[in-house]
């Protein structure tokens, strides 16, 4: 029996998804498990896996087209099979930025329709990164031969090209959304506007958590960052605070079974929330471990959806890049997030004397709808009492 092969929606916030390229040709053997062809989703870049074996019989979607979730793009059959019942839905396109329209042809009317002239996004096959290089400079992606597979243009390529002269340059440049911005753009909207967010700022004595990582640094082969001490520190806190680990669901307040805890990573075009799973039965080192790797993986756009969705709670830290101070919008239905700035030098009075000192200020945001303030304060100031006692991040046969 023929198999349709269809754009999934891995996500909930996964709409459309860009396919990149084929991995395989009409009249090609198929093996379930078989990669088809590589995808990008709201979140990463990934291989569209055949559900059946077979022949790859029909091809419905060039490569660089973007198409809505649940859309046919291909079949898979018998070599004489009748593939006419599985052809039944039609080709969408979606539209570019730059003006161009929605294309529509009857499945089974043989070969894909040619793209219009007017649709760059869908005719120029190109990474996000080399998208934004190019608008940054200036650069015609449609000047560019690509070196990536099936043609894709990449970083590099924008990088060998010569940006034109600036008064050659267009006063403006739109630059079209990528899926992730997408994402973002739907994600904030559905939460600021009708979630009543509320903050809570708090100021952190970080001069312990330093010296903690010193430590850490001359007995152990691999050290914990700081964003690893504020998961830490955070799992803790959920786990003496369970009233903070919740959701609101619109007629009750779920309370999660579990500490999963997102770190907002950020990439060319957009962030990327990488979930460290059971966070409050886990070591320091091994969520130094799975955060390290998972953060590279997220960078590289290779993340599974089961890897960033679902966290309960979610630590945004842009301490790295000098900001000391900013509050982090909620992405339901975490009912609170943790904004973190930069570790400061500041003068801090002591019994009467001035003295040099190390401080973090940290944002919580909340939903008031799930949490009110005095519940929002009992968890930051618990955050803040471990993060200043780090001794309480290691299990107690380790500070002894």
């Amino acid at each position: 029996m023929a198999s349709r092969v269809v754009m999934p929606k891995l996500t909930d916030t996964m709409e459309e998804g860009v396919l990149l390229a084929w991995k395989k040709r009409e009249g090609d053997p198929v093996q379930a498990g078989e990669a088809l062809a590589e995808i990008e989703t709201d979140k990463a870049i990934m291989d569209l896996e055949a559900f059946a074996s077979g022949i790859l019989r029909k091809i419905l979607v060039q490569d660089g087209a973007t198409v809505m979730s649940g859309t046919l793009i291909g079949v898979i059959g018998g070599p004489d099979e009748d593939i006419t019942a599985a052809l039944t839905d039609r080709i969408t396109a979606a539209p570019s930025a730059g003006g161009g329209t929605k294309t529509s042809a009857p499945a089974a009317a043989g070969p894909a329709p040619a793209l219009p002239a007017g649709s760059e996004e869908i005719r120029i096959l190109a990474s996000p990164r080399a998208k934004s290089l190019a608008a940054e400079r200036g650069i015609d992606l449609a000047t560019i031969t690509g070196t990536g597979p099936g043609g894709r243009i990449v970083e590099e390529d924008v990088l060998k090209t010569q940006a034109p002269p600036t008064s050659m340059l267009p006063a403006g440049t739109d630059q079209p959304l990528s899926q992730m911005r997408k994402a973002i753009a739907r994600a904030t909207t559905q939460s600021k506007a009708p979630v009543p967010h509320f903050y809570l700022t708090s100021e952190i004595d970080m001069e312990q958590a330093d010296r903690f990582r010193d430590q850490c640094k001359q007995n152990r082969t691999t050290h914990p960052s700081v964003t690893d001490l504020l998961i830490k520190a955070a799992a803790i806190a959920l786990t003496r605070h369970p009233e903070i680990n919740v959701s609101f669901t619109g007629q009750a307040i779920r309370r999660h079974a579990r500490i999963d805890i997102g770190v907002a990573v950020g990439i060319d075009d957009g962030l990327i929330t990488p979930v460290i799973r059971n966070c409050d039965a886990k070591s320091l080192d091994d969520i130094s471990a799975e955060s390290r790797t998972l953060i590279d993986r997220a960078r590289e756009k290779r993340l599974h959806p089961q890897e960033y969705i679902d966290a309960t709670f979610t630590i945004s830290n842009l301490g790295m890049f000098d900001v000391e101070n900013f509050i982090a919008v909620l992405i339901p239905p975490q009912a609170a997030s943790i904004a973190v700035g930069t570790i400061r030098d500041v003068p801090v009075v002591k019994d009467g004397t001035v003295k040099a000192g190390r401080r973090m200020k940290v944002t919580l945001s909340c939903d008031h709808r799930a949490l009110d303030g005095v519940q929002g304060a009992g968890f930051l100031k618990e955050f803040k009492r471990i993060l200043e006692h780090p001794s309480e991040l290691l299990p107690s046969k380790e500070t002894r």
